[in-house]
């Protein structure tokens, strides 16, 4: 479903990831994993158009996206979930999720209803605004906006940073179940725990580069890559 070669991304003089290459079948969970500062975030937001690629190629379903704006890359049905989830504030939780679908207006099986489903505390909220929800809750809320889009391909930066243990499990719970219902999944993130109980493989990055990949219990046995890489 993707695949990226080569991808040099970066912020003015700064190259922050150097010439990622990683692929993603479709059905998958795939993790990047790294510690804070080794190109997580910019590998997504290079892969959206958030942050153009300076080079390097990223195919989605045989069509190569460098170089198109992020709004398009959406329409083609890749969703990014942000670590700072981006919730708009003075809108209620019901008009965050209705007006993903309608500035993308994909078909798909990802309804209201079907998000209410699959996240039923954002039902009892749904007239609460956003400034008003807690940190769980505008997660939840921002998974919620993207599958509103119908994506195909689901990319989640840090999805569990800063939850109480509790909301982490319901959150693995949720994502399982959203790859159950046929989207594929992408996520970054450092807590190898986490990780561990979702993915199919995984990239450790380091500096911006794959330092090693494999499925997620070769990564588990392999201290070496765990101290060097993982360990906080």
């Amino acid at each position: 479903m993707l695949s990226v070669t080569g991808l040099v991304v970066g912020y003015g003089d700064s190259i922050v990831v150097q010439g990622l290459s990683l692929h993603v079948s479709e059905g998958e969970i795939v993790a990047l994993l790294g510690r804070n500062g080794a190109g997580k975030t910019t590998t997504l937001r290079g892969l959206i158009g958030l942050t153009p690629p300076r080079s390097g190629h990223v195919w989605f379903r045989g069509k190569d996206l460098r170089g198109l704006p992020p709004y398009q890359i959406a329409r083609f049905g890749i969703a990014y979930v942000p670590d700072d989830r981006r919730i708009f504030p003075h809108l209620t939780v019901e008009e965050n999720l209705l007006l993903a679908a309608r500035v993308l207006n994909r078909r798909g099986p990802w309804t209201l209803e079907r998000v209410y489903q699959i996240f039923p505390s954002l039902s009892l909220l749904r007239r609460n605004l956003g400034t008003n929800l807690s940190g769980g809750e505008q997660k939840m809320l921002a998974i919620g906006r993207a599958l509103m889009t119908n994506p195909l391909l689901l990319l989640l930066d840090e999805p569990a940073e800063g939850l109480a243990p509790l909301v982490v499990q319901q959150l693995i719970r949720t994502i399982e179940e959203i790859r159950a219902a046929g989207v594929t999944i992408l996520l970054a993130d450092q807590n190898m725990h986490f990780c561990r109980r979702l993915a199919d493989r995984g990239y450790v990055i380091d500096k911006g580069s794959a330092r090693f990949e494999g499925t997620m219990e070769e990564i588990w046995r392999n201290e070496e890559v765990i101290r060097q890489y993982l360990s906080v």
